[in-house]
């Protein structure tokens, strides 16, 4: 090579290095290594972090150093005993080193191969137990295995104890039916699940020669999981990242399962995971990454950016904590905010969201008149004051609680239950405070209406399902049968939950229309597989002392209160939808391992302050609505085109079949009359569930049937746009308004009355060329009064007008 090449390449490298990103942190998984008896090893995962907010696996790229080698060994990227005794491994990447301390006890020892510990976790690994496999209701080919493994000590006997002979040859392990089906000699319908050679067979192979044993009762037990590295921004198409997975057992020991985990992918499309746990980035996209081993379900967060992508972060003000977390995450993703939207369009919107009601012409005038520089502030202190309101999260409770008349529950008592419930909102009565009332209530329905929560739903075990979804927005109805297969509960915690409902009594009161509700002091839940009592345990916490107690009062306490994980995110989560149309969990009420939060700070920061509140959720909201994420126009730019969850952009959101009956309403200036109420009442103060008009039911309202999100249809439908056109609704309210003479009469000319439309119903003034369009409609000539009524027709009918945005 010549000089001049040779400095030219030089150059190059140094331009290309001087451009480059820096490692700021080295990370080293896991951060510390203990290893027990001469079976155990431990895998080691090195993860750099880049000042350009990318990471890197850097496994295969560190220098590795042992200490003391008498004490371990190197095999790859795993680290094997040799003697008792404690050293360091040194790993060094880019000129960043990281000691990890690794200790070795009883490393002469071998640990038995255990049904629970090693067969199971085996039989997961290759799916025999999948709802698919041998893992469904009747088993599949003679052969029943417990869902994931939720009744391990039945999966022995059908193993071991069914068809003597052919499942299991304890003469001759490898030629055991169990054996040779799971590695493809003799047919099999689920196919070949694993090689003759591998470490999975090897396990199964020493279990059946060992006679297959039944594990001791004091046999230790998994009690949690973690998976490493949390988080991971992958650079482009094909960018590599190990996971690695560790269980933790009731005798303090470690083990890394990775290679026994199940993993998988919430979207293929950005992230691919290999049943070993390599990660591998796909299109631009965020997923999450989930291992499963024995009951237990752990997730990362894994972000796929375009290789080399150029992003220029522009210089912005947070208003808040909610724009800082919103703005990290953004940063992260390369994506860039949208711009905040107009004053007319925060009006609408933030009138809408707070009120359920579009403004007034007046309000329009007073507020885009305003030059003070907090007027949105001040216009959402207002909107906060405001008695419909009240009205609006008081219609969202009731839908929550399943508020709604039927053979065993009155009109009266849900009338009664109903005003209790506006008691609460409208005094602004803690969250917390709230539902500790709700749980722990005694008395008679008419009374006490709050015990209509018992007396809607007289199951003890749905009892509990419901309290868990509502007020910690778990589906917990799958632990019922089977271990959760998609979250961290068991059927064990379901039936444990559930003995804190088990002694609700009920006795009818003077009025044959009246329940007591009351504690009996009696009662249990029997567990289906054991057909032992269940002990009441806190869903993800301790079983506390109920001797004595009434046991709601007891789950009442914990569960509105800080020592509940779930409570406050529960809510935060809730108030987040309403002002975005998505949660950051979403659905709202479908909270587990594997439907994670798109932005988990920010739900724990929501969370915390809605703590520190002291669960005011007007607090909440403020915080919500004065930030810059909720005051974003939903117009998108280049990079946030694509963004469905991350908040770049406000989103435009379908308006509420009972917020959309009272605009309508609103703007044609005509009262409803609905039954039980009296004339002029919203749709939104409709008490009873069972109580509806065509047009409510046509927009989704929900029957509050069950205590599902997924009652409230927000999904725009031909047969509302039908109604919406040729129903009565619209153009009978428009008749009987009469608002088109009323401003004829008012000497307003037909522009101006226009105007005055597009004002009351877009919160917005109509632009040149839309007022040309419409001007032929009452040209010199026409019928004037029946053209500006087809302008206002056709305002009422608009996608702008049933959307918020």
């Amino acid at each position: 090579m010549s000089r001049n090449m040779l400095l030219i390449t030089v150059f190059s490298m140094l331009a290309s290095q001087a451009g480059a990103a820096e490692l700021v942190e080295l990370k080293v998984f896991p951060a510390e290594i203990s290893l027990t008896t001469k079976r155990d090893f431990q895998s080691l995962v090195v993860e750099g972090v880049y000042s350009d907010g990318l990471t890197r696996d850097l496994t295969e790229k560190s220098e590795w150093k042992i200490a003391d080698e008498k004490f371990i060994s190197r095999d790859g990227t795993k680290i094997f005993p040799k003697a008792d005794g404690e050293t360091q491994i040194s790993v060094t990447a880019e000129g960043k080193t990281v000691q990890i301390p690794t200790k070795v006890t009883k490393s002469a020892e071998d640990r038995p191969v255990s049904f629970k510990l090693d067969v199971m976790p085996v039989i997961t690994k290759a799916g025999c137990n999948t709802g698919s496999c041998h893992g469904a209701a009747r088993g599949k080919d003679g052969f029943n295995l417990s869902l994931f493994g939720y009744d391990p000590d039945g999966d022995h006997f059908r193993i071991t104890r069914e068809q003597p002979g052919r499942r299991i040859d304890l003469a001759v392990p490898e030629a055991s039916l169990f054996i040779e089906k799971s590695i493809g000699t003799v047919p099999h319908t689920g196919g070949k699940r694993f090689d003759a050679d591998s470490k999975l067979c090897e396990v199964l192979v020493e279990w059946i020669a060992n006679g297959t044993p039944v594990d001791p009762a004091d046999q230790a037990h998994c009690t949690s999981i973690v998976m490493y590295p949390k988080q991971a921004v992958l650079d482009g198409t094909g960018e590599q990242q190990r996971m690695v997975v560790i269980a933790t057992y009731s005798d303090g020991t470690t083990r890394d399962v990775t290679s026994l985990a199940a993993f998988t992918t919430s979207n293929e499309t950005a992230v691919t995971v290999s049943p070993d746990g390599v990660v591998t980035a796909g299109e631009r996209g965020e997923s999450f990454i989930m291992a499963r081993f024995d009951i237990h379900t752990i997730g990362g967060q894994v972000l796929s950016l375009p290789k080399g992508l150029q992003y220029e972060e522009r210089p912005s003000e947070p208003v808040n904590y909610i724009d800082e977390l919103v703005g990290a995450k953004l940063k992260k993703l390369r994506l860039h905010p949208s711009e905040l939207c107009t004053d007319e369009e925060f009006l609408r919107r933030v009138s809408i969201d707070l009120i359920g009601l579009t403004p007034t012409f007046e309000e329009y005038q007073a507020f885009l008149q305003d030059s003070d520089a907090d007027k949105r502030t001040k216009k959402i202190d207002e909107l906060l004051a405001r008695k419909e309101f009240t009205e609006v999260w008081v219609s969202k409770w009731a839908e929550w609680l399943m508020m709604r008349s039927s053979n065993q529950v009155s009109q009266k008592s849900v009338f009664l239950y109903y005003q209790w419930l506006v008691d609460q909102i409208a005094n602004n009565v803690p969250i917390d405070k709230m539902v500790r009332d709700i749980l722990s209530s005694s008395g008679g329905t008419f009374k006490t209406p709050q015990t209509n929560f018992y007396e809607i739903e007289r199951d003890q075990l749905k009892v509990a399902e419901n309290v868990a979804q509502i007020f910690m927005g778990m589906r917990i109805q799958c632990a019922q049968c089977h271990n959760h297969p998609f979250d961290r509960w068991t059927q064990n915690d379901y039936y444990d939950f559930a003995g804190f409902f088990a002694q609700v009594g009920r006795k009818r009161g003077e009025d044959y229309r009246e329940q007591i509700i009351y504690n009996r002091g009696s009662g249990e839940v029997k567990h289906p597989v054991t057909q032992a009592n269940s002990v009441p345990k806190f869903l993800g916490g301790i079983a506390p002392d109920v001797k004595g107690k009434d046991r709601r009062e007891v789950v009442a306490n914990w569960l509105a209160s800080p020592e509940n994980p779930f409570f406050a995110k529960n809510f935060a989560n809730r108030i987040w939808h309403h002002f975005y149309g998505i949660g950051i969990v979403e659905e709202i009420d479908d909270v587990r391992i594997s439907n994670p939060p798109s932005n988990p700070e920010l739900l724990d920061a929501l969370a915390t302050k809605f703590t520190e509140y002291n669960y005011d959720m007007r607090k909440l909201i403020r915080d919500i609505c004065m930030s810059k994420t909720y005051q974003r126009s939903t117009r998108r730019n280049e990079s946030n085109a694509t963004d469905e969850k991350n908040f770049a952009h406000q989103t435009i959101r379908r308006i509420k079949a009972e917020s959309m009956l009272d605009i309508v309403s609103h703007v044609t200036g005509t009262k409803d009359d609905f039954a039980k109420l009296p004339v002029g009442a919203r749709a939104v103060q409709i008490a009873d569930g069972a109580t509806s008009t065509y047009f409510l039911t046509t927009f989704g309202r929900a029957t509050r049937e069950t205590a599902c999100s997924c009652e409230v249809k927000m999904e725009p439908t031909l047969s509302q746009a039908l109604h919406l056109m040729n129903g009565d609704t619209v153009n009978t309210k428009m008749k009987q308004g009469g608002l088109v003479k009323k401003l004829m009469t008012d000497g307003l000319t037909p522009p101006q009355i226009v105007e005055r439309f597009y004002i009351i119903t877009l919160s917005r003034k109509p632009t040149p060329q839309e007022l040309e369009a419409l001007a032929p409609l009452y040209a010199e000539g026409t019928n004037v009064e029946q053209g500006l009524e087809d302008a206002f027709w056709a305002l009422l009918n608009s996608r702008e007008f049933l959307f918020n945005h």
